[in-house]
């Protein structure tokens, strides 16, 4: 997503792709909730039907990061590990978008 809100400059794209994926990513970890509800409520569609899309929303983020660190170069010492590790979070995800990738965009705008 070229340009929009500020990223411009090298790896425009690629951030944009992990901020569009991180949006939904990042709340579906609550439909972590339906396995505590499970017991509580007696609606058996609650896990069957949330898990597999927190757990595919999840591995799109995983494998994006992955690809954009190829394109991009991080290091994993840098930044890397800490997309990787923010994406376990709930909500990690708008972690990454406010303060990660903020410093990248900075250090890449021409």
């Amino acid at each position: 997503m070229p340009g929009a809100r500020g990223f411009r400059g090298r790896g425009t794209a690629e951030r944009g792709r992990l901020r569009q994926l991180g949006r939904p990513e990042g709340p579906s970890l609550l439909v972590g909730v339906a396995v505590p509800l499970k017991p509580l409520v007696p609606d058996p569609t609650l896990v069957p039907t949330f898990g597999p899309v927190h757990g595919l929303l999840f591995l799109l983020f995983v494998l994006n990061t992955l690809r954009v660190v190829m394109e991009l170069g991080w290091r994993f010492a840098d930044t890397s590990w800490q997309v990787l590790m923010a994406c376990l979070v709930p909500f990690g995800t708008f972690y990454i978008d406010r303060y990660i990738l903020p410093p990248l965009q900075a250090a890449s705008a021409p």
